[in-house]
């Protein structure tokens, strides 16, 4: 029942895509591979938007936005949560409010010791960045198509500063917009700017949004709550584990970012062949070695190190960088220890989570990059 149930509200944006949506009431469904990840129901009019977002990374929350203007600028937000056991029907808590006083903007927010308050510069034309949320793109757009020029800089608030997006026109039905950090996304939009459809899929998010007519909120966050409740959560997009592995006197530690299939063509599909991958997620994938290691002709001092990698269909190759502490998005080829070319093979089963192995050979040791029913490998010797 459950997987009908959302399996008619993403053909129902499905539908909503090709025929514009001029309704003020309408929602969106945001799919990470083929997992619902949020989904969103809102009402807009010319002094006041309201929104009701279920979100289900790590495990579900409600939120409620309510957004009213001034002289068709933004006047003030409130963001209220709810509790899932009890749905949007039940007692919400406010956990923060932005007030616009004149050129300033009040930003109060739910702490430990209650609310705390803080007054930074307004900036016209802003509106709020909420991480995996996507209405404030909307209205965002809604403002783009009316703007004579065919880019526009974004003020979005993060939460801590403000930050640039630029929106780019397309064409009458398409625009791009820069995410500070994780790259384009494409979109498409009716005629008013409505996003009809967003992919995200050459960002580090690889997010799909598509709108809906209709969303019935409730019975959305009642299901979700109830997969969380019966240990079906969605979970973190990216998992962070740390493996430690010993043998032939050597320990070897290696932490990185785990992202999941869901479903999703991996190498070849969002991770390219041929392009330079930051091997996993989030921050740059670390390996240490309490020994020295020889892989092919490159000798590796004991010590911690980066790994970057270039997948090709027949292998491609393994970077160990010098750099370390950074973000996978940040790399330096000048810090480059050096390159190995890597081997690949396939195996029967689907491995869900991106996973990194240290695993013992006759001769040394093999680093296994596993993910799908692919496997990348480099053979060590300990010196």
């Amino acid at each position: 029942m459950k997987k009908l149930l959302f399996a008619l509200l993403i053909a129902a944006a499905v539908v909503s895509c090709k025929s514009p949506n001029t309704s003020n009431e309408a929602g969106f469904i945001t799919l990470l591979g083929n997992d619902t990840l949020a989904v969103e129901s809102f009402t807009k009019s010319n002094d006041l938007f309201s929104a009701k977002v279920v979100l289900r990374s790590p495990s579900i929350s409600l939120r409620k936005y309510d957004l009213t203007y001034a002289n068709g600028d933004f006047s003030t937000l409130e963001v209220t949560d709810y509790d899932p056991a009890q749905g949007f029907n039940g007692a919400g808590t406010l956990v923060q409010r932005m007030t616009r006083q004149q050129d300033s903007l009040v930003v109060e927010s739910e702490g430990r010791d209650g609310m705390t308050s803080r007054t930074v510069a307004f900036e016209k034309g802003m509106l709020p960045f909420i991480d995996m949320v996507h209405w404030p793109y909307d209205l965002a757009f809604n403002n783009a198509v009316k703007n004579p020029n065919d880019s526009i800089n974004q003020r979005l608030w993060t939460g801590r500063s403000f930050s640039t997006f630029v929106i780019a026109k397309e064409g009458s039905d398409s625009l791009t917009i820069r995410h500070p950090s994780r790259g384009v996304m494409g979109v498409d939009i009716d005629t008013n700017g409505d996003i009809q459809l967003l992919d995200a899929g050459l960002t580090t998010r690889k997010l799909k949004v598509r709108r809906a007519k209709n969303v019935d909120i409730n019975k959305v966050a009642a299901s979700f709550a109830e997969d969380d409740k019966n240990g079906k959560k969605f979970g973190e997009l990216s998992g962070a584990p740390e493996g430690h592995f010993e043998f032939k006197g050597a320990e070897f530690d290696v932490s990185y970012g785990s992202p999941q299939k869901r479903g999703r063509e991996i190498f070849g599909g969002i991770v390219p062949w041929g392009q330079l991958w930051r091997t996993g997620a989030n921050r740059a994938t670390h390996f240490k070695t309490s020994k020295d290691l020889k892989i092919g002709d490159l000798d590796i001092p004991a010590g911690e190190y980066t790994f970057f990698t270039i997948p090709e269909p027949n292998g491609g190759t393994l970077i160990i960088n010098k750099q370390t502490g950074q973000n996978g998005q940040s790399y330096n080829e000048e810090r480059d220890l050096g390159r190995v070319p890597m081997k690949i093979s396939k195996q029967n089963e689907i491995t869900e989570p991106f996973t990194i192995k240290v695993v013992e050979s006759d001769k040394g040791g093999v680093i296994q990059l596993i993910w799908d029913q692919t496997i990348f490998s480099v053979d060590f010797t300990v010196q």
